[in-house]
């Protein structure tokens, strides 16, 4: 089945996935490291940690939009580009700071910068079919899951081997590379809309637009809540796995074990894409495969707030990845089908935002609920998760006759 998936890819969309892998496996290559080196580099506490992940996502909340319909009006590569730049920058600035304002810094660098997924996402619906975004969407975040099965237990070999700075370098060195990439190899995918007046004649994502759309409505509720849910996991998990999945092991080592954990998540997201989300689709259609995904991540998000075995662990984080590998393809397929082709970007970059917003609330009160108890960060993430199959069931009600035709707007 994966197989099948990959020989229909055509050169445009494999470059860019080629590109969103080389880009993430630097990203997750810190993940698991970063709460640990600010923790024990620069004395910052949980709290300053959990708000440390908080301002990438609050510069991304705030740009992303306007990357996206930046997008629309000059192109997908020049925006590539220079967020590809502020990426590289911002991550020699991690690996090579002084004092602790540096890391916010180049955090909210990052994030402004960091329209790099938003018109990946773009540009592969630019060069796909209605009927088969959701799929395309999905080798996405394969390509995700592919790079946190390499990126997460690099940086935690590199912590080991070398020290709590060169993971920083070398995730930069993989920025460099897809910028590198994106420069040489990319073909644009949209024409820039130069002429003033076709400018003016396009279609616009105002916030009436949008507020007029229950069914836009309703997507971006999941998405928020979705990434709600993964604020609370990402800005607190090294240091879960400290206190509690690996409390007896020495602080180098929790990175790697904490890096071998979100191996699986990889791995599991990878094999959603490439292997479960075409018969899934076929099975359940976008809207019913939403809400069996919402489900699935519940259950992993339930079954890591119950445990302190890094096994069980590591199989609700791989539950987890799959419910949202399941969920996230079919919503952002429906939210592009949606609107005017020429508003695409906006409306991923819209989306992204609102996720963003559900990542900043999280990871603000992550570190909160961190310091009450460990496991409350991942025991209110699980009825969270479970709170999105409120809109996911109503989104089945609304937009039902939306599966492969671009309705009008309400």
């Amino acid at each position: 089945m994966g197989r099948g998936v990959f020989r229909n890819l055509d050169r445009r969309l494999t470059t860019i996935l080629m590109i969103v892998f080389v880009q993430m496996v630097g990203a997750s290559l810190i993940l698991p490291i970063l709460p640990l080196y600010a923790q024990d580099e620069f004395g910052l506490s949980p709290q300053a940690i959990t708000l440390l992940a908080a301002s990438f996502f609050a510069a991304q909340f705030l740009a992303g939009p306007y990357l996206g319909r930046l997008s629309d009006r000059v192109g997908r590569v020049p925006v590539l580009l220079v967020s590809q730049i502020g990426t590289v920058v911002a991550f020699i600035s991690l690996g090579l700071a002084p004092a602790a304002w540096v890391l916010y810094a180049a955090r909210i660098l990052d994030g402004i910068t960091g329209g790099n997924i938003i018109v990946a996402q773009a540009y592969v619906t630019d060069v796909t079919p209605p009927e088969k975004r959701s799929e395309a969407l999905g080798m996405i975040l394969a390509a995700f899951g592919i790079s946190f099965f390499v990126g997460p237990a690099l940086g935690g070999l590199a912590l080991r081997l070398f020290g709590p700075r060169i993971p920083y370098l070398l995730a930069a060195v993989a920025a460099l590379i897809t910028l590198l990439i994106t420069w040489r190899v990319l073909d644009e995918s949209v024409e820039p809309a130069g002429d003033t007046k076709v400018v003016a004649d396009r279609p616009k994502l105002t916030t009436r637009l949008v507020l007029s759309n229950r069914s836009i409505l309703l997507v971006l509720l999941l998405g928020f809540l979705g990434r709600s849910v993964l604020g609370l996991l990402i800005g607190t998990f090294a240091l879960f796995g400290e206190a509690v999945l690996f409390v007896d092991w020495d602080p180098e080592s929790v990175g790697l074990g904490v890096g071998l954990i979100l191996t699986t998540v990889g791995l599991s997201q990878f094999f959603t894409q490439t292997t479960l989300l075409r018969p899934a689709l076929k099975r359940f259609g976008e809207l019913r495969l939403i809400e069996v995904g919402v489900i699935l991540r519940a259950a992993g998000m339930g079954l890591v707030a119950l445990t302190s075995s890094p096994w069980l662990a590591a199989a609700g984080s791989a539950m987890y990845a799959s419910g949202s590998g399941l969920t996230v393809p079919p919503t952002q397929s429906i939210a592009t089908k949606a609107v005017d082709d020429s508003l695409r970007g906006g409306i991923l970059g819209l989306y992204q935002s609102l996720s963003s917003l559900g990542v900043i609330v999280s990871t603000a009160i992550g570190g909160v609920l961190f310091a009450i108890d460990p496991f409350l960060p991942f025991q209110i993430g699980a009825v969270v998760a479970l709170a999105a199959l409120l809109p996911a069931l109503a989104l089945r009600k609304t937009y039902a006759a939306v599966i492969s035709t671009t309705p009008e707007l309400d």
